[in-house]
């Protein structure tokens, strides 16, 4: 006869349960970082760092001081020995032309006050014998002054045959060779001051208001100069087609810029705070992204995922929190799970 037992309580039962399956586990299989020696690396602190978020606008690299070299008088250029990049000083002869045309009407008019002068000096002997009245010594006195201001002029418009240069600069681009004629209006070089460069870029609507006169921005030429500049003018009025204010930044030191290249400036819109590590703690593999935390001494392999890049520091968006240390040097000979001797 076979004895019946009593259904177990279901409590007891979920009991029963977890312990055998507790005692079935196997043991953890340790990482393949728990058999190497400790590594020695530097461990960061991450923490909350103020960032301030910019918007790159484009705009060109040009001179501060610039000018358009023209001639004032209609000739032909007989003499052009200014080169691109030459230096020029204030006075030198840039371009010579031949006006024949100015030659002419100087000499008439040396002529005519020749002979202005001659009767002037008569009259005035004929005066003082009373032979003439004041009154027509004074009309030959008004020839003669007439006679005077005409050479002056004609001697002043045969000058503008030599333009020279209005101040120290260098030759950016000739827009005229020998034999070219030259009018008045036409552009025959262009002059710039070498060193005193600016960014000249339109900012619309949107940005406008979070710039302003004397402001200290970054400005970035090519791909790895990064310059600062100090905002010395700002449009007051929008350009009626493009909407945008025409901003100019003048750069601190330059070097190795030029005028006519691509930049960016980059316009503040504001603080924020943000996770930001070296660029040395994130390990590639493929298109994943990951970082070794140091847990009780401990390496551990994190997955993470990256955002802006900040000159050598580089956004952590997620896979760190706040307070935890992160490996930022040594970790390429890091695997995970090894002892590490954090060094100052």
């Amino acid at each position: 006869m076979k004895t019946a037992f009593p259904p177990l309580p279901r409590w007891l039962a979920i009991v029963c349960a977890v312990c055998f399956g507790l005692g079935c586990r196997p043991d953890p299989v340790p990482t393949p970082g728990a058999f190497l020696s400790p590594a020695r690396v530097t461990v960061q602190t991450v923490e909350w760092t103020p960032y301030v978020g910019t918007e790159e606008v484009v705009g060109t690299v040009r001179a501060q001081r610039r000018t358009v070299v023209e001639s004032k008088v209609m000739g032909r250029i007989v003499s052009l020995e200014s080169r691109l990049g030459q230096a020029v000083r204030t006075g030198d002869l840039l371009v010579q032309l031949e006006a024949p045309e100015l030659l002419a009407r100087r000499e008439q008019a040396r002529v005519v006050l020749e002979q202005s002068a001659r009767e002037r000096d008569r009259f005035q002997g004929l005066v003082q014998q009373k032979t003439v009245s004041p009154q027509e010594f004074d009309v030959v006195e008004s020839r003669w002054r007439v006679a005077t201001a005409a050479l002056a002029e004609a001697e002043t418009m045969l000058g503008y045959a030599r333009v020279v240069a209005p101040f120290d600069a260098a030759v950016s681009r000739k827009l005229a060779e020998v034999g070219d004629l030259a009018t008045p209006g036409r552009p025959l070089l262009e002059l710039e001051v070498p060193g005193e460069l600016r960014l000249e870029a339109d900012v619309g609507e949107a940005l406008i208001e979070r710039l302003q006169p004397q402001q200290t921005v970054s400005v970035r030429v090519g791909r790895d100069t990064v310059l600062t500049g100090k905002i010395a003018e700002i449009a007051p009025a929008a350009d009626p087609v493009s909407r945008t204010f025409l901003v100019k930044v003048d750069l601190t030191n330059p070097a190795g810029v030029r005028s006519g290249q691509f930049g960016r400036l980059a316009v503040p819109l504001g603080a924020s705070p943000i996770l930001r590590v070296p660029t040395t703690a994130v390990l590639r593999r493929g298109q994943l992204e990951f970082v070794m935390i140091a847990v009780e001494g401990t390496a551990r392999l994190r997955l993470a995922r990256t955002g802006r890049v900040l000159g050598d520091a580089v956004e952590l968006i997620s896979g760190v929190e706040p307070g935890e240390r992160v490996v930022v040097g040594g970790v390429a000979s890091v695997v995970d799970g090894q002892k590490l001797e954090v060094t100052p």
